[in-house]
């Protein structure tokens, strides 16, 4: 027998509808704020990512699966979605109109260590904005953001969010927060050591309790802004306010990725980030386009569901319409079969028996698949011409004619919909 390799996860039938409702949610969240959708290829130039999510992330140094093809070109498993969205809005010019709101549901692959809500094959819902350096523009992706969350059945999480300035005020923070690790040499980890000398903004990411204890009395980045950062981070913050959006400022919150430019924002269930992202001003000349101001966020499927799980959220599960249970009869089976394919035609879900089952083990098969309703095709019933419709839940049978079973069966299963009992 060969076994699924460690680190990745088969979505069974019996957990599926929970990513199904997930994308249900995004893709009807997207639409409110028009926001188109876009796909772009699992694998990609390695160089894509080398030159956009910086050479000293953990994801590039330990994380991205490399390959070379028959045409030995290095090439990579997309480790995340942004810069295969920004390639294909400079390959294919796709800033005629702005601003321009695209979004994504894609698989990613990072060599990373298994932990919960985290496969090394996973998946992830994101919004990228191209655009505008209004602060209007993460206004209205947070918003956004969480409009989705909240849709999904979260009403509480703590959005972080910090400003890591711009390209020259940073700098100078740099200067300084390099300085304070050469300081505490001796007391921070070796990726911290590596950081200190590559991107030392990167540290304050350190998930190590002794660096994290540390930074605490390191060099604020409020104190290296400039005027103009200052203000949009402000602006930001008081269009949250206006918004009902509740935050929390976090001076040491860096996210993972080097393209970030002034916000950067996280979602967090307790200590868990469920969603984040952040501005990146400077991506699109980084890959050869022109200055394109953007934000956006990237929300990891899998940790939502484990974090809805956990509190009890209970993510839609549509259930099937109508199971036509026929007696063994030639005649009966056959009229099983021409009800299913009218309900289909009228949008109503349903089956009929394809295993030539007992009756009593066709209402069995129905009640574990959770269908609405069934229907019993006898001999009585086809002499009749009318049909009894079971409502599962409750045993409660509706008689109805054959002539319109379509489509009475199709308006008792919009009023079982309506009444809230099935998504």
């Amino acid at each position: 027998m060969i076994n699924i390799p460690k680190g990745t996860k088969d979505m069974l039938p019996a957990e599926s509808y929970k990513w199904q409702a997930v994308e249900r949610i995004a893709e009807r969240v997207a639409g409110m704020y028009n926001v188109k959708k876009i796909r772009t290829p699992v694998f990609e130039s390695a160089d894509l990512y080398l030159r956009s999510i910086g050479d000293s992330t953990d994801i590039v140094n330990k994380e991205m699966y490399l390959f070379t093809d028959k045409g030995g070109r290095n090439m990579a498993l997309r480790p995340e979605g942004t810069a295969g969205v920004m390639r294909s809005f400079i390959e294919n010019n796709l800033g005629e109109t702005l601003p321009l709101k695209l979004f994504y549901i894609e698989s990613l692959y990072r060599y990373e260590q298994p932990q919960a809500g985290r496969y090394r094959e996973h998946h992830q819902f994101g919004a990228e904005f191209f655009g505008s350096e209004l602060p209007e523009f993460e206004i209205e992706l947070l918003c956004m953001a969480r409009d989705f969350l909240s849709e999904i059945g979260f009403r509480d999480l703590n959005l972080h969010i910090n400003t890591i300035g711009c390209a020259e005020c940073r700098a100078k923070y740099n200067a300084a927060l390099r300085a304070f690790l050469h300081e505490h040499e001796a007391e921070i980890c070796g990726d911290c050591k590596r950081r200190a000398q590559t991107n030392p903004l990167r540290a304050l990411d350190c998930k190590v309790d002794k660096c994290k204890a540390l930074y605490k009395s390191a060099p604020r980045i409020a104190d290296y802004l400039c005027d103009g950062c200052k203000a949009h981070h402000a602006a930001v913050l008081s269009g949250l306010e206006q918004c009902g959006i509740a935050y929390e400022c976090d001076e040491n919150l860096v996210r993972g990725l080097d393209y970030y430019t002034r916000t950067v924002f996280e979602f967090c269930d307790g200590k868990l980030a469920v969603l984040g992202g952040g501005r990146y001003d400077s991506l699109c000349e980084q890959l050869g386009g022109k200055h394109m101001p953007c934000v956006g966020f990237g929300c990891g499927i899998e940790r939502l569901i484990a974090a809805a799980d956990a509190r009890g959220i209970a993510l839609d599960k549509p259930l099937p319409n109508v199971f036509v249970a026929a007696t063994n009869g030639a005649r009966e089976r056959e009229e099983a079969r021409r009800l299913v394919f009218e309900l289909r035609r009228a949008g109503v879900s349903a089956e009929c028996d394809l295993m030539g089952k007992s009756l009593k083990a066709q209402f069995k098969y129905a009640d574990k698949q959770g269908f609405m309703f069934v229907a019993t095709v006898g001999e009585s019933e086809l002499d009749s011409g009318s049909y009894a419709l079971k409502r599962m839940r409750d045993g409660h049978a509706e008689t109805i004619s054959r002539d319109n079973f379509a489509k009475d069966a199709s308006e008792l299963v919009n009023a079982e919909r309506q009444g809230g009992r099935h998504a």
